[in-house]
């Protein structure tokens, strides 16, 4: 965190030199203002570079294994720029090797982690285990601790549901 800021004020103090160049440039035409709103721009210019790439950023720090199911983008006032162009804000995540795949009654039923990453002031990731039963599309939840199923929160994926199709095929190809 502390190394963001650091790089704040060095943008920020190279795009008040390039206003402070501009200005000497024009043999002092330009008012003097134009030197802290070419600091303040650069300051805005690298934070909202570094929240747009922050999806792009931590893709590269997941392992080889792990694929991408789902992300969000969100907009907010305070950040107008994400009225036109939303950022990504949290994106879930299945590793394949951590995928465990067996055949109950027939029905391939896969148990997985799911990981999901949320941008925040600090970055939140949260885990959470899940049995996925393929042929009737059911996920569980799974208490971290405990490993029960929690049949309280069981739900069903659609058909389509990226989830569905990606934790599926690990498992197909764990089984063969």
């Amino acid at each position: 965190m502390i190394w963001h800021l650091v790089a704040a004020v060095f943008a920020g103090l190279a795009a008040a030199g390039i206003g402070l160049l501009l200005r000497t440039i024009s043999r002092k035409r330009l008012p003097k203002w134009i030197v802290p709103v070419f600091g303040g721009l650069g300051m805005l210019g690298y934070q909202v570079q570094f929240e747009y790439d922050w999806f792009e950023h931590k893709q590269l720090q997941l392992p080889e294994t792990a694929q991408v199911i789902s992300s969000d983008t969100s907009s907010n006032m305070w950040r107008p720029w994400t009225l036109i162009f939303p950022i990504t804000t949290t994106f879930s995540v299945v590793d394949s090797e951590n995928v465990r795949a067996q055949t109950v009654d027939g029905d391939l039923v896969a148990k997985f982690i799911l990981y999901q990453f949320e941008r925040r002031h600090t970055d939140l990731i949260t885990t959470q285990p899940y049995i996925l039963n393929c042929s009737s599309r059911e996920l569980i939840p799974l208490n971290p601790e405990t490993g029960d199923a929690d049949l309280n929160e069981l739900r069903t994926l659609r058909d389509t549901s990226p989830l569905l199709t990606t934790v599926c095929q690990l498992a197909n190809e764990r089984q063969t």
